[in-house]
C-alpha cells in the first residue's frame, strides 16, 4: 500500500487520529486477512483461505503493521502468534465485518417491514418472564423478525457481546474490567428464595425459620458461585453453620428430579421460582430469605449501531421491564 513521505496515518500516544484508516486506506482484504490469520496461525493457510497468494498476503500484513506502527503477529518456526496489538485489531476486525455483513439485512428489513435477525444473550431469571414478554410483544409486530436466544451466565455473554456476537444482553457485568466498552442500563435486584417439592412438610409450617432450615438436605449450585456464596454468607450471619448434606449441580432437569424425589431444599431466584411453582413443578417455602443475587440490567456495546429489529427488541425489553419490575 503505497503511502506519502509525510503521511501521518500511523497511530502515535502523542497524536492519536481517530480517522486514520480512512487516510490510510485500509482495506477490507485487511481485516479478513486477520482474522484468517488468527483462524489458522499460518501465512500460507490463511491466504489459500482468501485465494491470495503468500507474497500478495504478506505484504497487505506488513502494509497494515506498518500504517499501525506496532507488530500484530509473532512469528515462530511452527506458526504465528497475534501480539497484544494484534489480538485488539482482530476483535474490532471481526465486529466490523459483522456489522457490514449484517447491513443487507437491515436494508431488506426497512424495505419490507420488520425482518433481519438479531441475537440477544440473557441470563436465567430475565429468561423466565421479561424476555418471553418482550419477545410475543415484538412477534406481533414483526412476525418474520428472527430471534435468536442465547441463555449463557454474564461472563460467556459478555464476551459475546465484545465480539460483537449479540445485539445486546440482559445480564450482569460482574467483572470491573469487563465494563469497557459497555453501557449499563440497570434493571432490579435479584432476591432468592428456597422451594421445595410440592407436598413438602415444610410447607405447613406457619413460623418457619432459618434454623428450621440448617438441618434440611440441600440441591446448591456448586462452591464458589455467586449464590452458593451468598447462600452460606446468609447462614453465618446468622451465625448458624451452613448445610452439610448437600448435592452441587446447577442442571435444572436433575434439580427438579431430586425435589420432587426427595425432601432436598433448593435456593433459586424469586421470579425462576414462581415460574415453576404456576406450573406446580415445586413450591416455595413461606420464609423470606436474607440472600440476593447482584442486581442485573441491560448492557450494550458503546457506540453500536443496532439493526432496526434490534432496536425494536431492545424498546420491547424495556417496556416489559417497567410492567415487571
Amino acid at each position: 500500500m503505497a503511502r506519502d513521505d509525510d503521511d501521518d496515518s500511523g497511530l502515535t500516544d502523542a497524536s492519536p487520529n481517530p480517522n486514520w484508516f480512512l487516510r490510510a486506506r485500509l482495506k477490507t482484504r485487511q481485516l479478513l486477512l486477520l482474522i484468517a490469520l488468527d483462524d489458522e496461525r499460518n501465512i500460507h493457510r490463511a491466504a489459500e483461505v482468501l485465494c491470495m497468494t503468500q507474497p500478495a498476503a504478506s505484504k497487505q500484513l506488513k502494509d497494515l503493521e506498518d500504517m499501525l506502527d506496532v507488530k500484530l503477529f509473532e512469528r515462530h518456526p511452527r506458526g504465528m502468534e497475534p501480539t497484544l496489538y494484534g489480538e485488539t485489531m482482530i476483535r474490532h476486525a471481526r465486529m466490523a465485518l459483522t456489522s457490514l455483513s449484517a447491513a443487507h439485512d437491515d436494508i431488506v428489513a426497512l424495505k419490507n417491514g420488520l425482518s433481519g435477525q438479531v441475537e440477544v444473550g440473557v441470563i436465567m431469571t430475565p429468561a423466565m418472564g421479561l424476555l418471553p414478554r418482550a419477545i410475543s410483544r415484538i412477534k406481533l409486530q414483526a412476525p418474520k423478525l428472527r430471534i435468536g436466544v442465547h441463555m449463557e451466565a454474564s461472563k460467556v455473554l459478555l464476551d459475546m457481546l465484545q465480539r460483537g456476537k449479540l445485539d445486546f444482553m440482559i445480564g450482569r457485568i460482574v467483572e470491573e474490567e469487563g465494563a469497557a466498552g459497555m453501557h449499563y442500563e440497570e434493571l432490579t435486584v435479584e432476591p432468592a428464595c428456597a422451594v421445595a417439592r410440592v407436598g413438602h412438610p415444610l410447607l405447613r409450617s406457619d413460623n418457619l425459620k432459618l434454623a428450621d432450615l440448617a438441618n434440611q438436605p440441600w440441591i446448591l449450585p456448586p462452591q464458589g458461585s455467586v449464590l452458593r456464596h451468598r447462600w452460606e454468607l446468609m447462614f453465618r450471619r446468622a451465625e448458624l453453620e451452613p448445610p452439610a448434606n448437600v448435592v452441587d449441580t446447577t442442571a435444572l432437569l436433575l434439580i427438579t428430579a431430586l425435589l420432587q424425589q426427595t425432601d432436598s431444599l433448593h435456593v433459586m431466584p424469586v421470579e425462576v421460582a414462581r415460574y415453576y411453582a404456576s406450573l406446580n413443578v415445586l413450591a416455595i417455602l413461606p420464609i423470606e430469605l436474607p440472600c440476593h443475587m447482584d442486581a442485573f440490567g441491560i448492557i450494550t456495546r458503546e457506540g453500536h449501531l443496532m439493526s432496526p429489529g434490534a432496536r425494536q427488541l431492545l424498546h420491547e425489553v424495556r417496556l416489559a421491564a417497567r410492567d415487571l419490575y
